[in-house]
């Protein structure tokens, strides 16, 4: 046995290295994609990105050819540094630093030096390329904004960072990305599929033709066409009445939640993102402190919601019983509760019931009623969670769930929230009763006030908002988009608040903005306006506030209305919402002179003041 283990080794060792032999011939091509990496140049053929329209079918955004500068720094053989930086029109360090990052990146993968240069450009460098060695012009495909207006709802398209390629290998260096808006959001549906060319090189690192005749090679497919929502008439008319103003403008179809228009002001012209200057202006945007205008308020800024608020504390009251259409309350210009507290309100007639009292926006009636809700549990903990969820119903104090990469919650307080303020549970319905009226420590953005509106209008129900309406001509079918959304108020009790809210117009806080031949429904809202300087509570101008839908029987518009500083809510809310309605309703103004009005004030002087937008940057 000792004289044939040799042997025995010998074969089996031998069977092991034939076995691994065969192996790496036959079935691993690690060391064929290894070797081919040097004999193999892959070459992308980049797709069109797909186009954007209106939902009137108004192109919004196309492309146009862009060019970058690439690398593959171990091909790359020795030039003049000075003569290519001049050609490129960056200086040599610029250069240095690029080619640095793309050894880093990968030596053997190509890397961007100069991106996005235009036609012109590319045309006067395309026969000098040949003099340096390693480097290349990539075509891609930029956009071409046809409107300059709706920049947070469409966003850009910048490079991936390295982040986003390790994470994504769809993404190779110097591939562009969307971000924000619509870009971001449908980003995988907009960027199309990439073309890969395999090209065979020789020894000498020339290109011989294609690889195995081409038969790996795929064609471009073009990024999918879609058409949005916004109306782009109604979104650049909303834009056009807010200049020189600050806040946001949120409208929404309720029979669809289609979202009609997106507006934030102050804004900026989509295109300063495009081409090699979009570095330098985004950095302008963003180091723009006083304006922001890279914030979309519409979805971003939370504000107290103010009078409108009323609207949602008589639903509730009505919900849960503790006061009924007729009952009448009295205001003589506020009422005081507690031992030295007095809430204060308007001259109106008094006493008087839901409706009217909707109409004249009455602080009493509304404050009264709420504290009838939290007082109704045997706790006001309980009381609060009760109205806390109710508001919950109508999409407030969460995400809402819309198709947009961007947000905030809100803030609707409930029971667990006092309690962490007053840590012994020694509190009651009169510590919050700022939140009846919409004050306190509640908190909407523009599109849940917006939301909000249109299940009013809808009696109770809503879809979530949406921006998206089809995808190559094929409407959406998305069933988070396409199911109603039920609020926890009984469908009869929203006619009260909605001839309220008609009562608005006709007799109450907004009776001059009516629009010739509609029925409107809507509310004024005055948000006082507080922010901290040196620790110490300090009250800047009131924010005009104002939400409506119309006509008020089968309703095609509902919509919100912020305007930061703007004083009360009919001087420019109401304005500019009566305006936008009489615009998508109508397609023209019939009050041109209401019109003059809003586009010849500007609140400028007031943001001028001092610590004037402090109050926006806390609420954000």
């Amino acid at each position: 046995m000792r004289r044939i283990l040799p042997y025995i080794l010998i074969i089996i060792s031998g069977f092991v290295f034939v076995g691994r032999l065969m192996y790496l011939q036959i079935f691993d091509d690690s060391f064929e994609l290894l070797s081919q990496s040097n004999a193999v140049k892959i070459e992308y053929d980049y797709p069109q990105r797909g186009y954007i329209f209106d939902r009137n079918g108004d192109l919004l955004v196309s492309n146009q050819p862009s060019y970058d500068i690439m690398a593959i720094p171990r091909e790359i053989k020795p030039f003049d540094t000075l003569e290519f930086a001049t050609l490129l029109s960056i200086t040599p360090k610029q250069l240095g630093e690029q080619l640095d990052k793309a050894k880093i990146y990968s030596p053997r993968l190509p890397s961007v030096i100069v991106p996005q240069l235009t036609k012109s450009e590319y045309a006067y460098l395309q026969e000098k390329m040949r003099k340096y060695k390693g480097f290349y012009i990539q075509k891609r495909s930029s956009r071409d904004y046809q409107v300059d207006i709706a920049a947070n709802v469409l966003g850009y398209i910048s490079e991936a960072n390295q982040n986003e390629i390790n994470n994504n290998q769809y993404y190779q260096a110097g591939d562009l990305i969307g971000r924000q808006g619509v870009e971001k959001q449908y980003e995988e549906l907009l960027r199309g599929i990439k073309g890969v060319k395999y090209i065979q090189k020789d020894r000498f690192n020339s290109e011989i033709g294609p690889y195995k005749k081409g038969i790996y090679d795929t064609l471009p497919e073009k990024g999918k066409d879609i058409t949005l929502t916004i109306d782009a008439k109604l979104q650049a008319y909303g834009e056009k009445l807010m200049k020189n103003k600050r806040g946001g403008i949120v409208a929404i179809e309720p029979e669809s939640g289609e979202i009609l228009s997106l507006i934030t002001a102050p804004s900026y012209d989509p295109s300063l993102l495009v081409g090699r200057k979009r570095s330098r202006n985004f950095t302008k945007l963003w180091y723009d402190s006083i304006s922001k205008p890279l914030i979309d308020r519409g979805l971003q800024a939370m504000y107290p919601p103010g009078s409108p608020f009323k609207a949602l504390t008589g639903l509730i009251a009505l919900q849960e019983g503790v006061i009924d259409t007729k009952e009448k309350i009295s205001c003589n210009m506020g009422f005081s509760y507690g031992r030295s507290s007095r809430m204060g309100c308007h001259s109106h007639i008094s006493p008087l019931n839901m409706t009217p009292a909707l109409a004249y926006s009455c602080n009493s009636y509304f404050a009264k009623t709420y504290r009838r809700i939290i007082e109704k549990y045997d706790s006001a903990p309980k009381g609060m969670d009760a109205w806390h969820d109710h508001l919950n119903s109508f999409g407030l104090g969460d995400f809402l769930g819309y198709d947009l990469p961007i947000g905030q919650p809100g803030r609707i307080p409930d029971g667990n929230y006092y309690n962490r303020w007053y840590p012994d549970n020694r509190w009651s319905a009169s510590y919050t009763l700022s939140n009846g009226i919409g004050q306190g420590e509640i908190a909407t953005t523009p599109i849940q006030l917006a939301n909000t509106t249109a299940a009013i209008a809808n009696r109770g129900w809503y879809y979530t908002p949406h921006i998206l309406k089809e995808i190559e001509g094929e409407p959406i079918e998305m069933k988070e988009y396409t199911t109603k959304n039920y609020t926890t108020i009984d469908k009869e009790n929203f006619d009260p608040i909605i001839e309220g809210m008609h009562g608005v117009y006709k007799y109450g806080t907004a009776s001059f903005l009516q629009i010739p031949d509609i029925e409107v429904c809507g509310k004024t809202g005055t948000a006082e306006n507080y922010t901290k300087l040196d620790g110490k509570k300090v009250q800047l101008t009131d924010h005009s506030i104002f939400i409506a839908f119309a006509p008020k029987e089968n309703p095609k518009i509902a919509i919100a209305v912020f305007v930061e500083n703007g004083y009360w809510g009919s001087r420019y809310g109401g304005r500019i919402a009566s305006l936008m309605i009489e615009k998508y309703l109508k397609d023209k103004i019939t009050r041109t002179d209401l019109e003059e009005w809003v586009l010849s004030h500007s609140l400028e002087e007031e943001y001028a003041k001092p610590y004037s937008g402090e109050s926006f940057k806390i609420n954000q």
